[in-house]
């Protein structure tokens, strides 16, 4: 799973790696980096190589594919654009078994929403539920997580709101760096089950 994945991705970068700080501080707990010179990249560089779309979350028209540039805007863009949801796939995401993730603002509770697809076994709900139940606080604490046993795929939908660290003020970049270290946590949490 996450380890294996971290591993590999070292793997196959030679001598030199590039990590953020949370593959870093996992690698250095599992022991994974000898011999390795890790250069930390820069927390607002994760998504720099993101692929980025906006779409309409009534009928999902695609409204335009953007830059890393965009990842800059408040997350209050999307109270003043309601009918938009943006979409993000990246590798990092990859590294942690989860699908492209959306993010919007919810019309009915107010909270701004995180859509994806996880790639875990269906063996798992019972651990994703305790993570998402003791690491989802407030009025972020609601989640909706359904298995689609044709992809076998998780579809996991939650609450920003409810994330350690969540603000009004965050840009969306703060916000998926936020998503990304939460989901990363769940990760290791499967792995340490």
């Amino acid at each position: 799973m996450l380890k294996e994945q971290v591993e590999k991705y070292i793997g196959s970068q030679g001598g030199t790696v590039e990590l953020h700080n949370e593959e870093k501080e996992y690698a250095e707990r599992h022991g994974l980096l000898n011999g390795v010179h890790v250069k930390e990249l820069e927390h607002g560089a994760r998504f720099r190589d993101a692929y980025i779309e906006r779409g309409n979350k009534e009928t999902e028209e695609f409204l335009g594919e953007e830059s890393s540039q965009f990842l800059s805007q408040p997350i209050g863009y999307f109270k003043e654009r309601k009918n938009e949801f943006m979409y993000l796939e990246s590798r990092w995401f990859d590294l942690i078994g989860v699908d492209a993730v959306s993010f919007e603002k919810d019309d009915v509770f107010g909270t701004f929403d995180v859509m994806l697809g996880l790639k875990l076994q269906k063996k798992y709900e019972s651990d994703i539920k305790k993570y998402l139940g003791e690491n989802l606080h407030g009025e972020g604490s609601r989640f909706d997580l359904i298995f689609d046993a044709n992809e076998g795929v998780w579809s996991l939908n939650f609450a920003f709101n409810g994330i350690e660290g969540y603000k009004e003020d965050l840009s969306i970049g703060e916000a998926y760096n936020l998503i990304y270290g939460f989901l990363f946590g769940l990760a290791e949490s499967m792995e340490n089950r």
